[in-house]
């Protein structure tokens, strides 16, 4: 058996900044057996050619409970029946039911609207007279939190309530809390499904309820439940993090961020950077072998959970020069920031739609935005799903100040 890394060795900085220890692990090896900070066992996959290939290899599954793996408690909640968490067949399935009704022109329709709560959030935030704001709280998390409830047909007096349980379940503080968060998050959306299953809304949510395959197959109510839970907490979070680790780079860059003002042309290519050089998911939801697995070189053995770090990926030297470079100007293609294979992010499109437009129209209205703290001050999120600062303190000067 090879040797154990202990992650919690590392302390709070591998949660502040894990991409050194990301490169050191890398330097040894692709694969790696680890003891993650709370004591769990994992096999944890760095290389850029190790995680594109255990993202894509069948033997290598999703749906933990058919292993035995995780808390029965939780386990059961119908959040958890939803296309992240399960495998061919059931994951076509559901996958194709979905992508039915998320439609590219969906989102592609949606792009007055996010433009409009942009120019809202911030007009709120640059009316703040000390000209200071926490970037987090005043933009990255309520533009994709309003997009996807209204995509959803959440009702706006809810959302706050959903992000305290979105929070406690992509970062738990306390397995009980958790399992709190996933019986109210679980509890509400029934009821929420039941209500819509009368009313003749054209929203996502009631197109769900709707949809049926050629054959009449349609979601079922835990189904249903579990496709807004994965729907409206994907959704969000990972835009959260792309707006919040994406700003604090170019801020941090500013030859980078003169750039990208000097030239607008460069503003896609510099969001797919962002992606790749600090994306908003560290690693990808659990996997586990159901037969013996060779990685990289390493064998896994049956039933062992495994752990796939895009974040690492994404810095591969071997795959992308100067990998620790932030440089809007690369070619960014292979960076695995929305995952790869059949579990690639069916939300990326929506992401990146809000993404361009944040920027753009944050860049424009704030000429003179800066962070507002020491960057070593900041505080991130814990664990090792969801990347991102649990706030961003910016100031400005210009025109909207």
């Amino acid at each position: 058996m090879p040797e154990i890394v202990d992650l919690g060795a590392y302390g709070t900085d591998f949660i502040s900044d894990p991409y050194p220890y990301y490169a050191e692990l890398r330097a040894r090896g692709p694969v790696h057996r680890v003891r993650l900070p709370d004591g769990t066992m994992a096999w944890l996959v760095v290389g850029h050619e190790a995680v594109r290939a255990a993202l894509t290899d069948a033997r290598i599954n999703k749906d933990w409970r058919a292993a035995g793996l995780g808390d029965e408690s939780v386990d059961a909640s119908p959040l958890f029946t939803n296309m992240l968490d399960t495998d061919p067949p059931q994951h076509t399935r559901l996958r194709k039911l979905v992508a039915k009704e998320f439609t590219s022109r969906r989102v592609e329709a949606l792009r007055p609207r996010v433009q409009q709560i942009t120019d809202e959030l911030l007009d709120a935030m640059l009316g703040a007279p000390d000209g200071r704001a926490d970037l987090v709280d005043a933009l990255a998390f309520p533009l994709p939190i309003t997009v996807i409830c209204e995509l959803l047909g959440v009702p706006s007096m809810d959302r706050e309530e959903f992000r305290s349980w979105s929070n406690e379940i992509v970062a738990p503080t306390t397995p009980e809390a958790a399992q709190a968060a996933a019986e109210a998050m679980a509890k509400y959306l029934d009821g929420l499904i039941d209500g819509k299953r009368a009313a003749a809304d054209d929203d996502l949510l009631s197109a769900l309820i709707r949809t049926s395959d050629e054959d009449g197959d349609q979601l079922s109510p835990g189904e249903l439940i579990g496709m807004a839970f994965l729907l409206l907490v994907a959704g969000h979070e990972t835009t959260v993090n792309l707006l919040s680790n994406g700003v604090r780079a170019l801020l941090q860059h500013p030859e980078q961020l003169a750039a990208l003002r000097a030239d607008y042309a460069l503003l896609d290519n510099a969001v797919e950077e962002m992606l790749r050089y600090d994306g908003p998911v560290e690693t990808a939801t659990w996997r586990f072998v159901a037969e013996p697995v060779e990685i990289g070189g390493t064998l896994i053995p049956a039933g062992e959970p495994v752990l796939v770090a895009l974040a690492s990926a994404s810095r591969d030297p071997e795959r992308f020069v100067a990998a620790d470079d932030f440089d809007i100007t690369r070619e960014t293609r292979g960076h695995v920031a929305f995952g790869h294979g059949i579990h690639f992010c069916l939300g990326a499109p929506l992401a990146r739609l809000e993404a361009r437009i944040a920027i753009r129209t944050l860049l424009d209205r704030c000429p003179g935005l800066a962070m507002d703290t020491d960057p070593d001050a900041l505080t991130w999120r814990t664990g090792m799903l969801i990347r991102g600062p649990q706030q961003l303190p910016v100031r400005w000067t210009g025109p909207d100040a």
